[in-house]
């Protein structure tokens, strides 16, 4: 049996060692599509746009799907002398990855009830029926697999789908551009810029409509996430500006032996009299 020589055992350890390196090298996720799914060993922690009114720059993984909803959502407000409360459930918000880094969104609520009670007469009034249809796309352009700071935009349009009562009747549009920066001692911090074009309240012309948040998220344990952040929101139409103004607080649950699966819930306080006084709302997610 013949010895291996000098120049066979140095090409055999450029072998092993290329090997390595090719099995420790990060997969190319470019290749991946919504016609060839990410792996399920290569996917990323499971990202949400929940709970608390922040829209994150993560994107779901190319070819899987997520759904992400409200299973009840109710809203309580007092002005103009009556109480108003709005009752959504559910809410849900389908996702398609089609790339890497860009997935495709429809959301549409079902069912949405809105109950008026004049104080001093004690007269009812209540609307109820389908929501608009929204439909969005999210593109990661940084971070979109780790990293300090994340970047993205997400352009949207709302349908006209609502029953008589429950929406406007008009297609409107916005942008908005969500920033997610990684602070020291597990702090996450989501800055949500966002331009709408609404219609005027009165006649068909469009005005603008801008809002932004900024949204402090903490691991309080291994599967349990605290956030809390402020909303605010000015709407330019012509018969008068009006201004929004929140303090929003969640809480997400991913259960550790069920990573695809997310639970949440939260609450909306209003900060001044344009803005409703209190919402409620729990809600799951869901990947495949």
């Amino acid at each position: 049996m013949r010895r291996p020589t000098l120049t066979t055992l140095i090409l055999a350890g450029f072998a092993v060692a290329s090997a390595a390196r090719a099995a420790d090298a990060p997969p190319d996720r470019s290749a991946w599509s919504v016609f060839d799914s990410t792996p399920v060993d290569q996917m990323r922690a499971l990202c949400t746009d929940r709970p608390t009114k922040s829209t994150s720059p993560c994107t779901v993984d190319a070819g899987h799907i997520q759904i992400e909803s409200d299973l009840f959502n109710v809203t309580g407000d007092r002005s103009g002398g009556v109480n108003t409360t709005t009752w959504i459930g559910p809410n849900p918000t389908v996702k398609l990855g089609l790339t890497d880094s860009v997935d495709v969104e429809l959301s549409w609520a079902p069912y949405v009830s809105v109950l008026a009670v004049d104080r001093a007469s004690g007269a009812r009034t209540r609307q109820s029926g389908v929501g608009d249809v929204y439909l969005k796309a999210k593109w990661s352009l940084v971070g979109t697999n780790g990293g300090a700071i994340a970047f993205g935009l997400s352009p949207y349009v709302k349908l006209p789908t609502a029953s008589s009562g429950i929406g406007n009747g008009a297609v409107e549009a916005g942008l908005i551009a969500p920033v997610n920066i990684n602070l020291p001692a597990g702090f996450s911090l989501v800055i949500d810029p966002e331009v709408d074009l609404l219609k005027d309240a009165a006649g068909d012309g469009r005005h603008l409509n801008t809002s932004g948040l900024l949204s402090l998220s903490r691991g309080v344990s291994k599967t349990l996430t605290a956030s809390a952040e402020i909303w605010t929101d000015t709407n330019f139409d012509p018969l008068g500006s009006t201004t929004q103004v929140s303090a929003d607080l969640g809480l997400a649950f991913v259960p550790p032996t069920a990573p695809n699966w997310q639970w949440d819930g939260g609450v909306n306080l209003g900060l001044n009299r344009g803005t409703p006084a209190a919402q409620a709302y729990l809600g799951v997610s869901r990947r495949f």
